[in-house]
């Protein structure tokens, strides 16, 4: 059993901030699929997507497209700890749940390739879409919008390689049709290593549309007859690997000129030279030549693609996240007093370091109040909370526990401190389960706060979840390191 989430709405008049009750009974195993490669396919209500998304903040927005009613994927983070991408549909998409339901036919699948498809939920009007969270960016990302270092050859060979093999097991499991592939489909998980997205194994929405890119990428037999065949995914690789050579996403038109002129040099990305022979990169014009045929019947399989991409391979013992210069483990960015406090679970240099803190990051938190609720109520809240500081600083964590939980309570206000303070309280005085919900409260309240994820980490360490500890330890570097660079 995971963690339970019950929404509760504070008292506050006028107020737009909502907060949720966090209970954490003792966790145990997940559902497994048969292939015990992630947790099995499940229906999830509206309202845990919801308390994973932070009330689907805007804080957790990953992507967006779409203009008068646009599709939105968010990042968030189950009862369990595990990190999802929730993708949210348009009022108007998916009418007939029926048809949306074949996501559990697509949930079926299980494969290190793939962005696994974890979930759905389909009530009143809303279809949601849940699968595994890749946190390192899209192919488009690293290849047309690439900030520290371009994706080098060997890199770029292993992403088509991988891209073949997860499209070759869809076929395999009956699901030869992809809407849609193209460089945003391409995501990399933890490990840098590149992951073929599942959304696309269903169709966009329900106008049956199998393309929303420009109609100069489209297979030429969509153009004639509106229908997506597996040969028409196969011309949409061919363009896709145009893309990883050229380092542009350019029309196919263009290029399959350049290649028929045998003029390589002038296709391939300038950031590349010196990175390869003459011989692999005409290999691979080749098969993207040979992906783009006109005619459907004489482009390759996916098989023939996956035995002719395997032996062009370099570096293949280099791990890929060094390939692509993401950090990764011990090469994260040096940890704070904070981080390094929570990394140690020294729980009395975490108390003198918030201590220290005070309520500086509480700052920009909504709490709109009635001028009623001001003169009958605050003072004694503030009391609440002032009482509560006052046992912190004694570490007396009994009695700031006491106080503190009047404060939050009563609704009034919200404070992501006040549940970072109490969820130290807890941990002190080994309630690791207690000290979690507060952890996971303060980043309801403040989404992409450091310091709720390293409380987190503690917690979850306390309860022997170490992968799922490190997991948050990581997220903690990765936002005060986001934080710091902002400053």
């Amino acid at each position: 059993m995971g963690i339970q989430f019950s929404s509760l709405v504070p008292c506050c008049v006028n107020s737009q901030v909502k907060t949720s009750v966090i209970e954490v009974p003792h966790t145990g195993n997940e559902d497994r699929s048969e292939a015990d490669n992630g947790p099995a396919f499940r229906e999830y209500t509206f309202e845990q997507l919801k308390n994973a998304t932070s009330g689907f903040s805007v804080q957790n927005i990953v992507s967006e497209h779409g203009e008068k009613a646009p599709i939105v994927v968010y990042k968030g983070k189950l009862e369990n700890q595990m990190r999802i991408a929730i993708k949210r549909f348009n009022r108007n998409a998916w009418p007939d749940s029926r048809q949306f339901l074949e996501a559990r036919s697509v949930g079926q699948l299980r494969h290190q390739r793939l962005a696994n498809l974890l979930g759905c939920c389909c009530e009143g009007e809303e279809r949601l879409l849940v699968a595994e969270y890749m946190p390192n960016e899209t192919l488009a990302k690293h290849l047309f919008h690439w900030e520290t270092q371009p994706i080098k050859w060997p890199m770029r060979l292993r992403v088509v390689l991988h891209l073949a093999e997860a499209l070759e097991y869809c076929t395999s499991k009956g699901h030869a049709l992809y809407h849609d592939l193209n460089a945003y489909r391409v995501l990399f998980d933890e490990d840098g290593n590149p992951r073929l997205s599942t959304f696309g194994l269903m169709k966009n929405s329900r106008d049956g549309k199998s393309y929303s890119t420009n109609l100069a990428f489209t297979p030429p037999e969509y153009l004639r007859t509106g229908r997506v065949t597996p040969k028409s995914v196969i011309y949409s690789f061919g363009t896709l690997l145009l893309d990883i050579l050229s380092g542009k996403h350019i029309p196919p038109s263009h290029p399959l000129d350049l290649i028929r002129d045998r003029n390589l040099r002038m296709l391939t990305d300038s950031c590349l030279e010196g990175q390869f022979s003459d011989d692999d990169g005409t290999e691979l014009v080749r098969w993207a030549s040979r992906c783009l045929q006109y005619e459907p019947r004489e482009r390759p399989n996916r098989k023939s693609l996956v035995a002719a991409l395997a032996p062009l391979q370099k570096e293949t013992k280099v791990p890929s996240h060094e390939l692509m210069g993401i950090p990764h483990g011990s090469t994260l960015a040096s940890l704070s007093p904070l981080g390094e406090a929570c990394s140690r679970k020294d729980l009395t240099a975490i108390h003198e370091v918030l201590e220290k803190l005070g309520y500086k990051d509480d700052e920009g938190i909504a709490n709109e109040l009635s001028f009623q609720m001001w003169t009958d109520q605050m003072q004694d809240m503030l009391n609440c909370k002032k009482k509560g500081d006052a046992a912190f600083w004694q570490k007396d964590f009994r009695l700031a526990i006491e106080f503190y939980t009047q404060f939050i309570d009563a609704g009034t206000m919200v404070s992501p401190t006040v549940h970072a303070r109490r969820s130290l309280c807890y941990l002190m005085s080994e309630m690791p389960q207690e000290a979690l919900g507060d952890a996971m409260q303060a980043q309801v309240i403040s989404p992409l706060w450091h310091i709720a994820s390293y409380l987190q980490y503690v917690s979850l360490g306390g309860l022997g979840m170490e992968h799922e500890a490190q997991v948050a330890l990581k997220e903690g570097t990765t936002l005060e390191a986001k934080r710091s660079g902002q400053k």
